[in-house]
């Protein structure tokens, strides 16, 4: 057991309801978003995409104001990875009682920032329904599943990553981002990541502190030696200016041990029961679309 009496599986998402036998939700059994999303292993790019996220100035304000990252330093990883196994595995009603709990948080998110930051100036606002702002968080998300699944999981050929995004939008529809601002197709995603990258993020004071949170959270949650992997996933995944940015190390020893654990995830995971390797959301999905052990 962590120091405090913080236990490991705390952090994960209990199991849900099976729901309302038949009804799909959002996507079913034959969507990339389920085929995608129901591997455990795509935990490994949370952290990078947290530090994406709080590496936007505005984010990272509106965190730092609005969540108490010193009691609770992974609470927004945690709910953030609740709200989308529920809206993805969910039925129709699951999936309209996690939008509408996202929105109830969201709406008290607003404020302004109290020292320039990058290219934003002191006094610029945020406020959490903001289309650009929920379109970079959709983005970060999307992203990093992409990535940590194309690293951990297996190779993801460009029709499924397509079809991953594509599948996604549905989703950000329900996290409030226009029709209007998403990118046309995966590539697309991956452009406006990497023009957000190199223009609008900064990571300064509130990021780096609220880094130190994510990476190395106090009380521990992880045991030693394991409490290294965060840093460690977080600089593997995350595009190089930003690994930079947050003078996360990534010399040849750092490389060697990071390509390792891809090699021995991808090797371990076809060996592990469905039990074990996927979310217990997709168990009760296939449960209530009557098709137990599809795969």
């Amino acid at each position: 057991m962590s120091p405090k009496g913080v236990r490991p599986a705390s952090f994960f998402p209990p199991a849900p309801r099976a729901g309302e036998t038949g009804d799909p939700g959002l996507f079913g059994p034959d969507s990339a978003a389920w085929r995608v999303g129901r591997e455990r292993m795509l935990l490994a790019a949370g952290p990078a995409a947290l530090l994406l996220q709080v590496a936007h100035p505005l984010v990272a304000e509106g965190v730092r104001a609005h969540s108490d990252f010193t009691a609770d330093p992974l609470r927004r990883l945690r709910g953030t990875l609740d709200a989308v196994l529920t809206i993805t595995f969910g039925d129709s009603v699951q999936v309209r009682a996690a939008v509408r709990h996202v929105g109830r948080r969201h709406r008290r998110v607003s404020g302004t920032l109290p020292a320039a930051a990058g290219r934003l100036p002191a006094g610029a606002a945020y406020r959490a329904d903001d289309p650009d702002l929920a379109l970079w968080v959709f983005a970060t998300l999307v992203w990093t599943a992409i990535e940590g699944s194309d690293g951990f999981v297996g190779p993801v050929p460009p029709g499924e990553r397509d079809a991953y995004y594509r599948d996604m939008t549905l989703m950000a529809h329900r996290f409030g981002v226009p029709a209007a601002v998403l990118p046309d197709d995966y590539p697309g995603l991956e452009r406006y990541v990497d023009r957000t990258v190199r223009n609008a993020l900064a990571v300064g004071p509130t990021a780096l502190l609220l880094a130190r949170q994510i990476l190395s959270p106090r009380p521990a949650i992880l045991p030693w030696p394991v409490r290294a992997l965060p840093p460690l996933l977080a600089a593997g995944v995350l595009p190089p200016a930003v690994r930079d940015a947050y003078g996360l190390p990534w010399r040849r020893r750092e490389r060697a041990v990071f390509g390792a654990a891809r090699q021995a995830a991808r090797r371990a995971l076809p060996l592990l029961p469905a039990r074990s390797r996927y979310w217990p959301h997709y168990a009760a999905a296939l449960e209530r679309m009557r098709t137990p052990g599809r795969r």
